[in-house]
């Protein structure tokens, strides 16, 4: 299956650093060089979460930069898919600054739909610690959909796009079904990465239970757990997880509007159309995995 990179936008990638993506200072009590630079060295991202579109990637980041250890790239640089030829020591430069010890990272989801992405972050490193936030595919078909929609308000209905003739053969030519084919796309990743090497997160527990989540990725890092439940707080207006304030800061801390914006009303036959399409390619993931999501 080929990757998104015939068809995606395109990206600013002329700059000598990803736009909104400045470095997060070090620790207090980190003082700069005699010099004035800030002390550290930007490295090579030592684990990446790599997906998927719509999972729950930019809320485990936020969680994850509560951690001191964590150094993380604010922005998506969309190097392994769109800006690949401006160079790894440019992807570098990017990078935040970091001391011995802490782990730097970046998220781009699309890497995980990627046919190119896998090679080429083996190249950089074979030892990359890969995350991937997944969700159940229709309700994150729905999300993309409404994400989407939210832009470009004279979209086609659901129903249109994710079927071909009315509800003829789900169309998987559609990239809001597409990225749902979790086990194709690992598939392609495990022809150069171990399983050992990747951390599936649930998207759905990722709201229920962030603590626990996050606890298992800290897990994975080589981390102390750090980031708890002491952290954490349910909006109920939003219906996900948001950080509670941090000392010295005045107000506790959500994600953006764009995050938790209602979904359209789907019918239910195509709901549970699409939840039988998807029910093999989900126990595939399961079995391939050792995890077993519950969505179907």
């Amino acid at each position: 299956m080929a990757g998104p990179l015939s068809t995606c936008r395109p990206h600013p990638c002329t700059g000598s650093r990803v736009r909104g993506a400045a470095p997060r200072l070090p620790p207090s009590g980190s003082a700069r060089s005699a010099g004035g630079q800030r002390p550290g060295t930007r490295r090579f991202p030592q684990a990446l979460i790599v997906g998927v579109k719509k999972g729950g990637t930019r809320a485990l980041l936020e969680f994850l930069r509560l951690h001191p250890d964590v150094r993380a790239l604010g922005s998506e640089p969309h190097f392994f898919d769109r800006c690949y030829d401006r160079g790894l020591a440019w992807y570098r430069g990017l990078m935040p600054r970091t001391l011995d010890g802490q782990i730097t990272m970046e998220k781009t989801p699309s890497y995980f739909v990627t046919q190119e992405a896998p090679r080429r972050i083996h190249n950089m490193s074979p030892d990359t610690k890969l995350i991937v936030v997944v969700r159940n595919p229709v309700t994150r078909a729905i999300s993309d959909y409404a994400q989407t929609l939210s832009k470009t308000p004279g979209l086609p209905s659901f129903r249109a796009l994710a079927f071909r003739h009315g509800l003829g053969p789900v169309d998987t030519a559609w990239s809001a079904v597409r990225i749902g084919l979790y086990a194709q796309h690992l598939d392609n990743w495990l022809r150069y990465f171990p399983l050992s090497h990747f951390l599936f997160v649930s998207g759905e527990r990722l709201v229920t239970d962030p603590a626990g989540e996050v606890g298992r990725v800290q897990d994975f890092l080589g981390l102390k757990r750090v980031v708890t439940d002491k952290h954490f707080y349910f909006n109920a207006t939003k219906g996900f997880p948001c950080l509670k304030k941090a000392q010295g800061s005045g107000r506790p801390r959500c994600l953006g509007k764009s995050k938790g914006r209602p979904h359209p009303q789907v019918p239910e036959a195509v709901v549970q159309r699409l939840q039988a399409f998807y029910r093999p390619f989900n126990r595939k993931f399961y079995q391939m995995t050792g995890q077993d999501f519950g969505w179907d």
